[in-house]
């Protein structure tokens, strides 16, 4: 499976979690910014990534408390390329959606300044 299918593949089984923030960043519903999810940036796939603000979001499940080497890696990667890749834990989704949302706005406000 190449890594648009493998993207595509998991679009369509997102889990609750994903599907809970996604409700709140699609259709521009952010503060206008367009979001994609499970969004190629070879040789990775982003969670949820805005390309205009060149920003990634990552939701990290139990999984990742075993693979911090790899998603240390892969955030320099990305950062490398220019992007600002910010984690969150399932459970902080799951327990403090508000928290998280404030978290990416402040995210946005801080590329959006630097920007200007």
């Amino acid at each position: 499976m190449n890594l648009t299918e493998k993207a595509r593949s998991l679009r369509s089984d997102q889990t609750d979690v994903e599907q809970l923030l996604w409700q709140q960043l699609r259709n521009r519903r952010f503060y206008n910014y367009k979001f994609r999810r499970q969004f190629p940036i070879a040789p990775y796939i982003a969670d949820f990534a805005c390309l205009d603000l060149k920003l990634i979001i990552e939701l990290d499940g139990s999984q990742h408390t075993e693979q911090k080497l790899y998603d240390n890696q892969r955030d320099i990667f990305l950062e490398q390329r220019g992007f600002k890749v910010i984690r969150f834990w399932n459970n902080d989704v799951i327990d403090n959606l508000e928290g998280v949302l404030e978290s990416i706005r402040l995210a946005i406000l801080k590329i959006t300044d630097k920007n200007e």
